[in-house]
């Protein structure tokens, strides 16, 4: 019998199906081939496990002039505030974009955040002569910071609604917030950059794609671990307690073991065959199989299991220090808390499948099947192969697959299972086709998994974290904010996100009063709905008790001209 690892000419597709060909129904267990056969019905669904779809924080406006003065460098404050703008702008833009196209946009918050980061280290500098190496700046401070900024890994106060703003009254937790958000976007840049893998609506990638694609999200994975460990360090020297559990530093050392973890999953992935033949077979687009079978690598099946466990131990470390925070509204929400156990048992469920592949290289099929179900018993799955599992229960899978499909496809919040989805349907196809075999040919008892499980060794590291430099300010640039400012430090000045999102913008309003009674009212065909709140006149509120309601507006199109309308209240 021929033992072609490299080709997979046996397999052929049938109305959508890939199915093994009657000359081959018994397989040689000593060869490769028998371990990497992969029965999948058409349209089966492939659930990326990761990276987390972060959500990026938006922040208010902050004129640093307004807190800071210098007398070495007096232009500074006026060049943070300049570009901390572009950094609000740039993220409350990316959060008002449809999810299609704020992965585009990633690049664009990168860009602002690098730019920024280089000012709020000198102005922390200035505020700590003491940790200065280089140019002097001498930094003075007129009244503390008041800065507010959304976390997005806080649990909601109040289910449903957008989670409050947080007052940052440091620079310390200010740098955390900023950093934070950079290492977030390179999660997303990484996403990204795998997103391509499991779209079934575009031409399947070859290996080489394939390969650049994985090593350009780990090179991302593992920079956003480094910032998040330079941020963790940061965070333990600092006296000033958290604003919120976003920036605390068991959180940030949360998230930096749970970067290095998917860094090390996507290692086991770029040589893993079966997610990538499984996301051939059920892209519609594929038209390889007509003229090449799909290559099937030998994988080191003990080291990829060891990797796995590595992995793991990583995320449970996350999960932990995550749990650390505490539960409610001052701790993390359960949606991250959730994807952290989900990665920490889709690592061990991948181990055990890898152990099994090992067993079965060996010929010891009845250990296989048993470290598979040792993988289901991780994964919280029952077993096809047990009386306990149910028809309903296989049901809600495929309707969860369903679903994922979709957001794949819309490119939303995809592959927040942790990748239970994925491991579960390759685990249950090996464990089909090695039943199988192993009733019609070995009929090897399968030995209980509990020693199996006592007996794993322990993970192996494959990464090693490089320390995160900040960028730090040219000595030009230094040079140059030597000489006074050119103009006033207004930025503190802009519209709150919270006020344009009820409708009101810089270029609209100048002068709003809002009645102590709730009224609607149009103007010129626009509805406009004021309810009770303060009295708003550039950004200075104050309690309002009036019988109407004044409103004047300034169009861009009529600057110099003023209109009111009023509308007396019943």
């Amino acid at each position: 019998m021929a033992s072609n690892n490299s080709d997979f000419g046996p397999l052929h597709r049938n109305r959508g199906m890939l199915v093994l060909n009657t000359e081959w129904t018994i397989l040689d267990s000593h060869t490769h081939f028998s371990s990497y056969t992969i029965l999948t019905s058409a349209g089966t669904q492939l659930l990326l496990n990761m990276p987390f779809p972060f959500v990026l924080p938006t922040t208010s406006a902050f004129s640093f002039s307004s807190s800071f003065s210098s007398d070495t460098h007096p232009s500074l404050p006026l060049s943070s505030s300049t570009y901390r703008g572009v950094v609000r702008d740039a993220l409350k833009k990316h959060k008002r974009l449809p999810p299609s196209s704020q992965s585009s946009h990633v690049s664009t918050v990168i860009g602002a955040l690098n730019g920024y980061i280089p000012y709020i280290i000198a102005i922390d500098s200035g505020l700590n002569p003491i940790s200065q190496s280089g140019d002097w700046i001498n930094l003075n401070t007129k009244v503390p910071p008041s800065i507010e900024w959304r976390p997005t890994l806080s649990e909601n106060a109040v289910p449903g609604r957008e989670r409050a703003r947080v007052k940052v009254q440091s620079i310390d937790h200010e740098i955390a917030f900023t950093l934070s958000s950079l290492a977030n976007s390179y999660t997303l840049v990484a996403r990204a950059a795998l997103h391509p893998l499991y779209v079934t609506t575009q031409a399947t990638l070859d290996n080489q794609q394939r390969t650049a694609s994985i090593q350009t999200a780990t090179k991302y994975l593992l920079d956003a671990a480094s910032i998040y460990d330079y941020i963790a360090s940061r965070a333990e020297r600092t006296q000033i307690p958290p604003p919120c559990s976003d920036v605390s530093p068991s959180t940030l050392r949360a998230m930096s073991s749970l970067a290095l973890a998917e860094a090390t999953l996507l290692a086991v992935l770029k040589d893993d065959p079966y997610p990538a033949i499984v996301a051939q077979d059920r892209n519609k687009n594929d038209r390889e199989w007509m003229f090449k079978a799909p290559e099937i690598p030998k994988v080191r099946a003990h080291l990829f299991a060891r990797l796995c466990l590595a992995a793991a131990e990583h995320a449970a470390q996350a999960s932990s220090l995550c749990q650390a925070a505490g539960r409610g509204s001052s701790g993390i929400n359960e949606g991250l808390l959730r994807y952290l156990e989900d990665l920490r048992r889709t690592c061990r469920a991948k181990a055990c499948r890898f152990f099994g592949i090992d067993s079965e290289i060996s010929g010891q099929v009845g250990t296989a099947i048993a470290w598979l179900q040792a993988g289901l018993q991780e994964l919280g799955v029952e077993s096809k192969h047990s009386a306990k599992g149910s028809g309903f229960s296989r049901f809600k899978k495929e309707w969860s697959e369903k679903r994922e499909d979709r957001k794949v496809e819309k490119e939303t919040t995809w592959g927040a299972d942790g990748g239970k989805g994925e491991e579960t349907r390759v685990i249950e196809l090996l464990e089909g086709k090695w039943h199988k075999l192993n009733d019609t040919m070995n009929v090897q008892i399968v030995p209980p998994i509990g020693p199996l499980l006592a007996q794993m060794p322990s993970g192996r590291e494959i990464h090693t974290l490089k320390p995160y430099q900040p960028p730090v300010l040219d000595r030009s640039i230094l040079e140059a904010m030597r000489a006074p400012p050119e103009r006033n430090d207004d930025y503190g000045d802009a519209l709150s996100s919270d006020d344009e999102g009820k409708g009101y913008s810089v270029r609209e309003r100048t002068v709003l009063v809002l009645s102590s009674e709730s009224c609607q009212f149009f103007l010129n065909g626009f509805p406009l709905k004021f309810f009770r709140t303060a009295l708003l006149v550039n950004r200075v509120s104050t309690r309002a008790q009036m019988n109407s309601v004044l409103l004047f507006i300034m169009s861009p199109s009529q600057r110099n001209q003023k209109r009111s309308v009023t509308c007396h209240l019943p």
